[in-house]
């Protein structure tokens, strides 16, 4: 018999879910009623977003105010040829939905800024950052401690992978590991790098997992921990990280109290 909060049909689709003792039936309906922002449909926002669609995550949010590209097919597998020049946005909604149905999608068509960060994020219970450049990073990561929600980090270039979990209950955000952004020009973006499409596919789906793990309250979060992935030898490697007594945001007397474009808080 079908509980009140999944339907007959839901219970088929989850079995494997269900079957799980760290999910069941309460953990299934807490992933239901989950909110999850998507920030950056890109390469890692693709893989992200359809695991989070396939586990039955109720709200998905989506942010992006790109158009699909040609060069965004070798690793943005949420895209296909036939959606050269859509809305990512609405191309995305459209996937997740032949996937999943029963999951609603709230589309953001516009750039995150310093004016509609707080406005946007408010409304979910976990951010995942798959965001393509520093600016972005420093005012999600600024927003979510602002806001006390969980971010969930990733981002990709060459053959090199990390994630973590920042500002995860009263832990390390990402300016106590990086107080700054780097300056213009000091490190290169996967636009000219490169990046391998599968490397962004396997950070997509540790975020996803990880959003997953919190919106059930289950297993050891990346928290405190940065993952270091490399594809190229295959190797995975963990750092340990603290919390910054002294962090600008996060830390005891913090001097960041509301989002700024500034160039010493973030980079243009």
């Amino acid at each position: 018999m079908a509980n009140e909060n999944l339907t007959e049909q839901e219970f088929n689709r989850y079995v494997r879910h269900l079957n799980l003792q760290e999910v069941g039936i309460k953990g299934q309906e807490k992933i239901k009623r989950g909110k999850v922002l998507i920030i950056g449909v890109g390469g890692l926002g693709s893989p992200a977003a359809l695991y989070l669609a396939a586990a039955g995550v109720g709200i998905i949010g989506i942010i992006d105010f790109d158009n699909v590209e040609e060069t965004n097919l070798q690793r943005q597998i949420i895209y296909s040829t036939k959606n050269l020049g859509a809305r990512k946005t609405e191309s995305a909604k459209k996937v997740i939905n032949d996937l999943n149905p029963d999951v609603k999608v709230e589309t953001h068509n516009e750039k995150l800024n310093s004016e509609n960060a707080l406005e946007i994020i408010k409304k979910y219970d976990v951010v995942i950052d798959g965001s393509d450049n520093f600016s972005t990073k420093y005012l999600i990561n600024d927003a979510c401690v602002l806001l006390n929600k969980p971010n969930v980090y990733g981002s990709a270039t060459g053959f090199d992978g990390h994630a973590s979990v920042f500002n995860y209950k009263n832990g390390p955000c990402y300016r106590c590991l990086f107080p700054e952004p780097p300056k213009p020009g000091s490190v290169l973006s996967c636009v000219e790098a490169g990046v391998l499409g599968a490397l962004l596919g396997v950070i997509g789906t540790i975020q996803a997992t990880e959003a997953l793990k919190i919106i059930l309250g289950k297993g050891n979060i990346l928290s405190g921990r940065f993952l270091v992935y490399n594809a190229l030898n295959m190797q995975f490697k963990e750092l340990k990280l603290s919390k910054n007594k002294n962090c600008v945001v996060c830390g005891e007397n913090p001097s960041i109290k509301k989002l700024k474009e500034n160039q010493k808080i973030i980079s243009p």
